[in-house]
């Protein structure tokens, strides 16, 4: 895999210790900055948000310019908004600076998905999503618990700080490593001028596009794209990596109370908890990249079948510490494995929308990661306990296995009749 693939990834690091770190600064920032907690969490709420609507708007933006130039300009706007989260002693800028940043997240992991696609080639692109996910993996083993600590210590503004500086090398490497000038996949070239800066893109026939028509680096334009996501099957793949995620974070989201109030681990003992969760996800992008391009359709209906068995085996046997820390493991282990390998397919289903494909995966996952916490909420305020939100994941992903056997059992019939269509008649 080409370096600049770990170089991207370490961005993502970056992004997604941003996007899942508040949960342990916000008491700090409600009490440094005299809100409510409630007001606060707003914050998270703030950021998912953003990525939903940013990732298929940010994207379309990004299709104006040349790969380089959009991951360099939404990393760094994500990096200077950090600096002013860092520094603001007022909540609606530092709520703003989230909206932002979100916006500027979703692009930015819009257009590195296909980078890491076109770059890894035709027949790599799970490998080379897994190296991608991995850095929110990684966020989620390392970066949060380090920006916890770094809370404790010097204050909240601090993971702020060390947000934005783990931003900055990305910077330096992506000018460096991503090319500037890469063809299009129609065989066109981004057409200089006498400074060197990229102009239109001109086709070697006789004629050329418009200046100012929007291109991805496939050589499509926005509204090709956008055609080319009408497929029925990248539907039905971006709706089950909702609801597999939704599954995920349903469950994720709660794991401290489920853990110390039903299994009796220690509060204490709550960082490592989510670190083996995190460590399941960095093996579930691993054992997803090793087999979305080779098996995939083994690998989601196995994992998906696991996936629905172990969600139910931990609601019921959650009062069991060994078996729950197990279970966060291996829950984590598939949860992602099945996930990356969902994103992946996406962008196999729509190679007309490289771009355009990645960010509705990624506004997909995030339509995930809003809606399961939700229900699982929903589920504890009923008075159903903690145990509820991991009966809620199994119930997503029940939901989940059952659209895909309707939609493979339409898309059958379908054939079928095409089939019989085109038979000769006697």
């Amino acid at each position: 895999m080409p370096l600049v693939l770990y170089v991207l990834a370490l961005a993502v690091f970056a992004q997604g210790t941003s996007e899942f770190m508040l949960s342990g600064l916000v008491p700090d920032i409600a009490r440094d900055l005299q809100v409510s907690v409630p007001a606060a969490g707003a914050l998270t709420s703030a950021f998912a948000v953003g990525m939903i609507v940013g990732a298929p708007l940010m994207a379309v933006v990004g299709l104006r310019w040349s790969r380089r130039r959009a991951l360099l300009v939404f990393l760094v706007v994500f990096l200077l908004v950090h600096v002013v989260g860092a520094v603001t002693t007022s909540f609606p800028v530092l709520l703003a600076t989230r909206v932002v940043a979100a916006l500027a997240n979703a692009g930015f992991l819009a257009v590195a998905l296909a980078t890491a696609s076109a770059l890894a080639g035709p027949r790599a692109t799970g490998r080379a999503t897994s190296i991608l996910l991995g850095g929110v993996t990684a966020a989620c083993v390392a970066g949060v618990p380090a920006g916890a600590l770094l809370g404790q210590w010097w204050g909240w503004r601090s993971a702020f700080w060390a947000v934005a500086a783990v931003s900055l090398p990305a910077v330096v490497a992506i000018v460096r490593s991503v090319p500037g000038d890469a063809a299009h996949a129609d065989g066109t070239r981004p057409a200089t001028g006498a400074a060197g800066t990229p102009g239109p893109a001109v086709a070697p026939g006789p004629a050329a596009e418009p200046a100012g028509t929007p291109r991805s680096a496939g050589g499509t334009g926005a509204r090709a794209e956008l055609r080319a996501l009408r497929s029925t099957r990248l539907v039905v793949t971006l709706v089950l990596g909702a609801l597999v995620n939704g599954a995920t974070f349903c469950t994720f989201t709660y794991l401290a109370p489920l853990v110390t109030s039903v299994s009796g681990i220690g509060h204490a003992w709550v960082p490592a908890v989510l670190a083996l969760f995190g460590i399941g996800s960095f093996l579930g992008v691993t054992l997803g990249g090793r087999f979305a391009d080779t098996r995939p359709l083994p690998l989601l209906v196995g994992g998906g079948t696991a996936l629905l068995v172990g969600w139910g085996v931990f609601a019921v046997t959650a009062q069991n510490p060994v078996t729950a820390l197990v279970l966060v493991l291996v829950q984590g282990t598939l949860s992602f494995a099945v996930g990356s390998t969902l994103i992946a397919r996406a962008l196999y289903e729509a190679t007309g929308a490289p771009t355009l494909a990645g960010a509705c995966a990624t506004a997909a996952l995030n339509v995930g990661a809003a809606a399961g916490p939700w229900l699982g909420g929903l589920a504890i305020s009923a008075g159903f306990g903690y145990r509820s939100p991991v009966w809620v994941s199994a119930l997503l992903v029940a939901f989940a296995l059952a659209v895909a056997a309707l939609a493979t059992g339409l898309r059958r019939v379908g054939a079928g009749r095409r089939a019989e269509a085109a038979a000769p008649t006697a």
